[in-house]
């Protein structure tokens, strides 16, 4: 049986660290992802790289192009980079926001001991 510990949540400051530590973890995907996106649009529809950067930012980000796109290699390539940005985004939001989920989680599991409880017949 568990006890009742009103300390079992990490303070704010604990679960910031948790937070900050797993944003460092995921940077080089995040990193690689945004890079991989740049590439298509630099290279394949000749965007220069400022253009490139907040094209593929966008779409890593959740919000979709700035620029249209002109070549059919382009679209295709960018609607595998969008879908494929997306999932990295939910990757990227899930695990730097599970650290508050399982917070949110212990404090509605967590009850205080009424009086007599955990005891057996008797």
């Amino acid at each position: 049986m568990e006890r009742y510990s009103p300390h079992l949540a990490p303070r704010p400051w604990h679960l910031a660290g948790h937070m900050v530590s797993r944003a460092f973890v995921l940077l080089p995907l995040a990193m690689a992802t945004l890079a991989l996106g740049m590439a298509i649009y630099h290279w394949v529809e000749g965007l220069g790289w400022p253009e490139a950067f907040l094209n593929a930012a966008m779409l890593l980000g959740g919000m979709g192009p700035v620029d249209p796109l002109h070549t059919v290699t382009g679209k295709w390539l960018a609607g595998f980079y969008a879908l494929f940005a997306g999932v990295v985004f939910l990757v990227l939001a899930g695990v730097m926001l599970a650290p508050v989920f399982h917070l949110v989680l212990e404090r509605f599991h967590l009850e205080p001991p009424e009086e007599g409880m955990g005891r057996g017949p008797g």
